[in-house]
């Protein structure tokens, strides 16, 4: 059954909307993907704040025009099906490589991070980051580690002081 060209501007829309506000895209393709496999990893996806989408190529070309990931435009050739990150990049990434590997169906082919185009080595490295969480708690132990050694460092002359003063003190008795 073919789209009515309404139906198409439509999803070309939503396409547009979901690039829009992505902060990375990785296009796969998917021969073989089973109907439950492709539920199973929109479910995680889902659960990691992505989202994943099939739709034909042309839909795919016309939403991408004037958006981040418009470098993506003359990648989609054969079947193809996109994963939006909205959230968190590494968290996507990392969800797309290992369902890659353990189905052995899903192929990476390229993606997108920040409107630079990125590459399936790119894509593995990222997805070997730590999450979101334990880069914010790595960056506050960091800030806090500042303020906490100058305290030390400023609590430590007084300290000094009082040592010597007391050894004064002893020798003086």
């Amino acid at each position: 059954m073919a789209l009515k060209i309404k139906e198409k501007e439509i999803i070309a829309g939503d396409l547009h909307e979901k690039f829009s506000r992505s902060e990375a895209v990785i296009i796969t393709q998917f021969p073989g993907l089973d109907v439950a496999g492709a539920n199973k990893l929109r479910k995680k996806l889902r659960e990691s704040g992505a989202g994943f989408k099939v739709s034909k190529n042309t839909l795919f070309k016309r939403a991408v025009q004037g958006t981040p990931a418009e470098v993506l435009s003359d990648q989609f050739l054969g079947p193809n099906a996109v994963a939006f990150a909205y959230e968190d990049p590494v968290a996507m990434a990392k969800v797309i490589v290992e369902f890659a590997k353990e189905s052995e169906i899903l192929e990476i082919r390229s993606g997108v991070l920040d409107g630079k185009l990125i590459d399936v080595a790119q894509i593995q490295a990222l997805s070997e980051l730590p999450n979101r969480e334990v880069l914010l708690a790595k960056l506050l132990a960091v800030l806090v580690a500042v303020p906490t050694g100058l305290v030390r460092a400023l609590s430590g002359i007084p300290r000094k002081l009082l040592y010597t003063l007391r050894a004064i003190e002893d020798q003086k008795k």
